[in-house]
């Protein structure tokens, strides 16, 4: 019995857990290359968007390298870091669906604790084309501040530091933010990255044109502030200790180091938050509904009764609720501000330009049954004279004029002021209600006439086949509501023309508003009998999508 051996228990010994870390960034390599053979598309879009991002990211570099003499580059470094760092930022915001590894709700049920978890989904996030370009632009951003052996081994703490606080950074605000982005909001979000983007550079255009007249030196105040704001101070410590700062340099390296360590908690304690909060869908209807009804109506209340009312309330839904309704809404109110206050800024072009708004905002009153899809249906049961035709397109015009006759009015204000042109202010005013009370009534008319569906999934705007009835309606509308304001343009004109045109141009406010809502009046009793008539037609042709 002495000699004799007992097995052991498996249990009786502890095993050191197992990292999840390699399997987590298999996982990562395993989704990427399973959305890689999915199409032939996708596969096409990511090696274009790798070869375009490595391209631009080595560009960088080059140029950093060719300017590294440069004097003030070091403030262009920062900034160039802080940039950065805000794309990582906002990124998942914008493209939610880009990586799987984003979603960390999709392990909830998995036994994991938060610690684990952070580490491995930091290290899948170093997979991918977007890492190897933000230490590409790192590199040549500590390049082009480095001079000699200290400066040079801080370089190489600081492009760690400013790579592992970029991807904290993504990840954190993902984390934060992961319930928006996996719902309805978050998907119209990402429809209006576009918006953003596209704003963002024309910002960015008179940024530089402005800083290509004044100099580089105008940076410098400003990167004497972002130089302690990580991850831009570890660029920072490196011309800190460049120009043998050294105690400064530990200090701004200190900085970005803490501030890695801060996101990385934050990612932590919203893991733990989303693995045991209960999420919303799970949540009875009674708990949340009341309040958001309360909210929606509160606004409403002051619509006017009756049809009128009901078909305003719809639209001003519409606009707020439904993805392709929204993105079209925010982006004719963006580039309408956008172009006038550019031109503005850059003291090119007319005052007259500040119309570029109203008929921005005019377009959306075109193929106004269209966003219906096939629930016109519903619409059209309620319509069996031309009266109720009339009501419906009233209602829908004037659910627009609560928003575009404000807007179009500030954007024209805002548009003289930059400009220092007070003058003209009643005359352009007078014409922007004159555009957007014609281009109402057209509008109207060719919704009726050339109704055409609008696809619920994509950008495309117009069904496969329908293309030619959306240039019709939009553009041939577009120019109909121009030649409609011949009578107050050639008033003027004429007011131009006259020996005291500055005193008289006043009279172009009233009448450009009075003609506005008489055009816009006649338009839509034009437009009512043939929308009572087509429509069979309009259903058919909005039923597509």
């Amino acid at each position: 019995m002495a000699g004799r051996r007992f097995p052991v228990s498996a249990t009786s010994v502890p095993v050191p857990p197992r990292s999840i870390t390699p399997v987590v960034v298999r996982l990562k390599l395993a989704l990427l290359l399973s959305g890689l053979r999915r199409s032939s598309g996708r596969r096409a879009a990511y090696l274009a968007s790798a070869v375009v991002a490595l391209l631009f990211g080595a560009a960088q570099l080059w140029g950093f390298v060719l300017l590294r003499d440069l004097p003030h580059i070091a403030s262009v470094a920062v900034l160039g870091a802080t940039v950065l760092a805000l794309g990582w930022a906002v990124m998942p915001l914008f493209f939610p669906g880009g990586d799987e590894t984003l979603d960390p709700t999709r392990l909830a049920l998995l036994p994991l604790r938060p610690g684990p978890l952070v580490r491995a989904l930091l290290a899948a996030s170093l997979v991918g084309f977007g890492p190897v370009f933000t230490v590409l632009v790192l590199v040549g951003c500590v390049v082009a501040v480095a001079d000699g052996a200290a400066a040079s081994a801080v370089a190489v703490l600081a492009v760690l530091l400013g790579l592992l606080g970029c991807v904290a950074l993504a990840r954190a605000v993902a984390a934060t933010n992961i319930r928006l982005l996996s719902s309805r909001k978050g998907r119209d979000l990402a429809v209006l990255s576009g918006l953003v983007i596209a704003v963002g550079a024309q910002l960015v255009n008179l940024g530089a044109q402005h800083i290509g007249q004044a100099g580089l030196g105008q940076l410098d105040p400003v990167a004497d502030v972002l130089r302690w704001v990580p991850p831009a101070s570890a660029i920072g410590a490196v011309d800190s200790a460049a120009h043998g700062s050294y105690g400064t340099a530990a200090a701004q390296l200190a900085l970005a180091a803490a501030a890695v360590a801060v996101l990385l908690g934050i990612w932590a304690r919203s893991l733990t938050r989303l693995m045991t909060a209960p999420d919303s869908s799970t949540l009875q209807p009674g708990d949340t509904a009341g309040r958001g009804r309360g909210r929606i109506r509160g606004g409403l209340r002051l619509l006017p009764a009756g049809r009128t009312g009901t078909v305003m309330e719809r639209s001003l839904r519409y606009i707020w609720r439904d993805p392709k309704t929204k993105a079209a809404w925010a982006t004719s109110l963006a580039v309408g501000l956008l172009v006038p206050l550019v031109n503005a800024a850059q003291g090119t072009g007319s005052p007259y330009i500040a119309c570029f708004a109203a008929g921005m905002l005019g377009v959306q009153m075109y193929n106004q049954f269209g966003q219906d899809s096939s629930a016109f249906w519903m619409v059209a049961l309620t319509i069996s004279s031309p009266r109720d035709a009339w009501l419906e397109l009233r209602g829908r015009a004037l659910a627009l004029l609560l928003i575009t006759l404000p807007y179009a009015t500030l954007v024209t204000v805002v548009t003289m002021a930059v400009r220092g042109d007070w003058v003209h202010l009643p005359e352009v005013l007078g014409l922007s209600f004159a555009l957007l009370g014609a281009m109402l009534a057209t509008g109207a008319w060719a919704s009726a006439r050339f109704p055409y569906s609008i696809p619920q999934e994509g950008f495309k705007n117009a069904m496969p086949g329908q293309a030619g009835l959306a240039w019709i309606s939009v553009f041939g509308g577009m120019v109909a509501a121009v030649v409609l304001c011949a009578p107050v343009v050639a008033l003027a004109v004429w007011v131009h023309l006259g020996t005291d045109g500055g005193a008289v141009s006043a009279v172009l406010l009233p009448v450009g508003a009075v003609y506005g809502a008489a055009i816009t009046w006649l338009g839509l009793r034009l437009a009512a009998p043939r929308t009572a008539a087509r429509l069979p037609e309009i259903l058919d042709a909005v039923s597509k999508g």
